[in-house]
């Protein structure tokens, strides 16, 4: 007998679920996210078990990856792609599971590219870059908005990078005002270190691969935001990536014609 599974994840526990060929359920009970405890539940089921959908959650690796080192089938559920059936009159975490391995059973379960867990933490860390990099134009917007709203200048992101403490006092004489700046300025600091700091890291962990070398060729597109790029895509992806750069070269071209030509 063909078995199908499926588990509802959160952030403390999860529905664990597994269905016949006939949908029925066989076996259906909440476990706490203890990948022993799931892994000795589905262990009677194990040569039975054709694959088990894991919901895309915030929170998925240390679940996918425990139950594919384990040498289970793991599907990871495009959660977004899901579409649940309209005619249930009532939903909860039990029902949500079971409509997840009737999915599966049924082989049109959307699913989520399981990205490599080797390579994984490099990806996160690029990810984690971006992250810090909102974070500093934040400050460097909140540091503008602070003298443009008090002062009615003008001051540009570059020269707030060359900014010190005490020439913040300069360009805002009321003390509170200055204060304020400073504490962006600090934490723009800060932020502009732990940047560095992981871009350093990532370049020596990891080159851009000849198949991404088009991505240069995209004005605005260092190695940095390459290296982001590759990784966050499929090498199945390349092909749609090297048209994708032609496209935006022949643009950012066309464009620099345009300007040139209006002097």
């Amino acid at each position: 007998m063909k078995l199908y599974g499926a588990i509802d994840l959160h952030s403390t526990n999860s529905v664990v679920t597994l269905i016949d060929e006939q949908d029925r359920v066989v076996y259906q009970k909440r476990l706490d996210n203890d990948l022993t405890v799931i892994l000795q539940q589905l262990a009677p089921y194990r040569s039975s078990l054709e694959g088990i959908a894991v919901e895309s959650t915030y929170n998925w690796y240390w679940l996918v990856d425990g139950l594919m080192e384990a040498e289970y089938r793991a599907h990871l559920v495009n959660t977004a792609a899901v579409q649940q059936y309209e005619g249930l009159k009532y939903t909860d975490d039990h029902s949500d599971a079971r409509w997840l391995a009737h999915l599966l059973r049924l082989g049109i379960l959307p699913q989520g590219y399981i990205y490599p867990k080797e390579q994984r933490a490099v990806r996160d860390l690029l990810r984690k870059r971006s992250q810090l990099v909102r974070q500093r134009t934040a400050n460097l917007l909140s540091i503008q908005n602070l003298v443009t709203r008090n002062t009615g200048s003008c001051i540009s992101g570059n020269r707030i990078k060359q900014l010190t403490a005490e020439s913040v006092e300069t360009i805002l004489s009321q003390r509170d005002q200055a204060l304020a700046a400073q504490s962006n300025l600090l934490v723009l600091r800060c932020l502009e270190e732990q940047i560095t700091k992981l871009e350093q890291v990532v370049k020596e962990r990891v080159k851009l691969r000849p198949q991404f070398r088009y991505l240069k060729t995209v004005d605005g597109i260092g190695e940095i935001l390459a290296l982001t790029i590759m990784l966050d895509w499929r090498d199945k992806e390349i092909c749609r990536c090297r048209k994708l750069c032609v496209l935006l070269s022949l643009r950012g071209k066309r464009k620099a014609e345009q300007w040139q030509a209006q002097g």
